[in-house]
C-alpha cells in the first residue's frame, strides 16, 4: 500500500452534528490509518484556537485550519495567514463610516476588538465564547495584522458596502458576515509541498458545500452519505453516512488500513 495523505473535514464528517462528538468508528479509522503509516490531518475553515483541542483529543498531529491559512505540522503551527491588511483596513473604514458594527480578530484567540459596541447592539452577542474589548481610541491605521472581521451588515445594507467583495466572506447566521482567509484547497496544496507528498496520493473527506473546493480531480475525494448532492456529484467515491460508519467502511473497502 503506497502512503496516502488523508484530510478530514470536522462537522458532519468526523463528528455527529447532533452531539458535536467524533463518531466512534471514525475515531477507530483515524487510529488505524495512522498505525498503518499514513499521513492523517484535519482540513477545516475553523480558526486554529477553535480546533486545536479537537485535533489533540482525536489523536492527530497535523491540520489545515483557518480556511487554509493555518498549517499545523507535527503539533506546531508553522503559519497563520491573516487578511490582506490594506484591503481589510479600507473595508473596515467604509463600514465604520456607514454606522455598521464591527468586531476585529487581531490574534489567535477568543478576543475581539472594536471602537464601539455597535456590533452587539445591531446583531447581538456572538453565539460562541468571545471576549470583547471596546476601545474608542482604536486606531485602524496602526493595526499590524487582522485575521478576521465580523460585520453586522444586514442583507438590505449589503449594497451600501462597495468594498464588500474585496475580501472573501460568508454568512453563517443572518445577523452578520465573517470576513476571513478562505483557501482550504490551497492550504492542502501548501501542506503537501511542506511535507513533500505526491498530490495523487491525497484523499479528502467532506460533507458540505464548503468542502467543494477540496474535491480536486488530482486526487481522491470521498463524500459522506449525508453530504449535499453537489459534493456527491463531484466525489470519486460516496460512502455511507458518517454516523453509519462511512469513514471506516470506505477505508476498509479501499484497503487503506493496510500497512504502508
Amino acid at each position: 500500500m503506497p502512503k496516502k495523505y488523508f484530510f478530514f473535514d470536522i462537522d458532519g464528517t468526523l463528528t455527529d452534528r447532533k452531539t458535536n462528538k467524533i463518531v466512534p468508528s471514525a475515531q477507530k479509522a483515524l487510529n488505524l490509518l495512522q498505525e498503518a503509516g499514513h499521513f492523517v490531518a484535519i482540513a477545516t475553515g475553523r480558526a486554529h484556537y477553535k480546533c486545536i483541542n479537537f485535533m489533540k483529543e482525536v489523536g492527530l498531529h497535523n491540520m489545515v485550519c483557518c480556511g487554509g491559512g493555518g498549517l499545523v505540522i507535527n503539533d506546531v503551527l508553522v503559519r497563520n495567514i491573516p487578511l490582506d491588511l490594506e484591503k481589510a483596513k479600507a473595508l473596515i473604514k467604509e463600514a465604520d463610516a456607514l454606522g455598521i458594527g464591527l468586531l476585529l480578530q487581531l490574534n489567535d484567540s477568543i478576543d475581539v476588538y472594536a471602537k464601539n459596541d455597535l456590533f452587539r447592539q445591531q446583531a447581538g452577542p456572538r453565539q460562541e465564547p468571545t471576549r470583547y474589548f471596546i476601545d474608542p481610541d482604536l486606531d485602524y491605521d496602526a493595526l499590524k495584522v487582522i485575521y478576521k472581521i465580523y460585520m453586522s451588515v444586514s442583507p438590505e445594507q449589503e449594497k451600501q458596502v462597495t468594498l464588500l467583495d474585496t475580501i472573501g466572506h460568508l454568512r453563517f447566521v443572518p445577523e452578520y458576515y465573517i470576513f476571513q482567509y478562505d483557501a482550504k484547497h490551497q492550504g492542502i496544496l501548501d501542506m503537501m509541498k511542506q511535507i513533500h507528498g505526491d498530490l495523487k496520493d491525497v484523499v479528502v473527506f467532506g460533507d458540505d458545500t464548503n468542502d467543494l473546493v477540496m474535491f480536486d480531480p488530482q486526487w481522491t475525494s470521498v463524500a459522506m452519505g449525508n453530504a449535499v448532492d453537489e459534493l456527491k456529484e463531484k466525489a470519486s467515491f460516496v460512502t455511507d453516512a458518517n454516523i453509519d460508519d462511512g469513514i471506516y467502511n470506505i477505508c476498509l473497502k479501499q484497503g487503506w488500513f493496510e500497512k504502508v
